[in-house]
């Protein structure tokens, strides 16, 4: 019996690895983790005044991505921190939450246009679900990588030539 049940784990576990396809050899440059080294420019049409900002950008060779940016650094903390956000105030919670930044989701790599697409599956916005968010890459090395967004803020695309709102993300060893 324990043989069987051994042979049926090793068959379901050679199941499951085999489903997954290995990325490309130009997805395989984004799996990693990546740390914020800075953002350059304000996106298109929401002025916003970044104050050292830090953040982490996960890709996995499965096609799964998550980000997280904290947008300033004097960031206010709850108190009493054992029950901050149980206790504040509206204003204090509304400053968090227009600090920060986060989603998660699958990415796919579009090498001839030159782009990632990181499909949202949740975000910190509700109701960002299901929504791409498109970016411009460009590879400096190994280690550096920039990722310009495409929106014009006004439901449309920037050209690529036009757009100087960036993040410099650099990999994390």
């Amino acid at each position: 019996m324990r043989r069987f049940t051994a042979f049926f784990l090793i068959l379901f576990c050679l199941a499951a690895t085999s489903a997954t396809l290995p990325p490309d050899e130009l997805s395989k440059k984004f799996v990693g983790s990546w740390r914020l080294v800075s953002i350059e420019g304000h996106p298109p049409g929401r002025p916003f005044v970044y104050d050292r900002p830090t953040g982490l950008l996960m890709y996995d060779p499965s096609g799964h991505m998550c980000v997280n940016i904290v947008l300033k650094a004097d960031r206010k903390p709850f108190a009493p921190f054992a029950k901050g956000l149980l206790t504040a105030t509206t204003e204090e919670k509304a400053a968090a939450f227009e600090s920060y930044a986060a989603y998660f989701g699958t990415y796919t790599v579009d090498a001839k246009a030159g782009t990632v697409t990181h499909h949202l599956e949740d975000n910190l916005i509700p109701g960002r679900g299901g929504t791409d968010n498109v970016r411009w890459f460009e590879f400096q090395g190994d280690h550096r990588l920039y990722l310009v967004p495409m929106e014009d803020g006004k439901g449309g695309v920037l050209p690529r030539k036009d757009a100087t709102y960036k993040l410099l993300w650099e990999r994390l060893k």
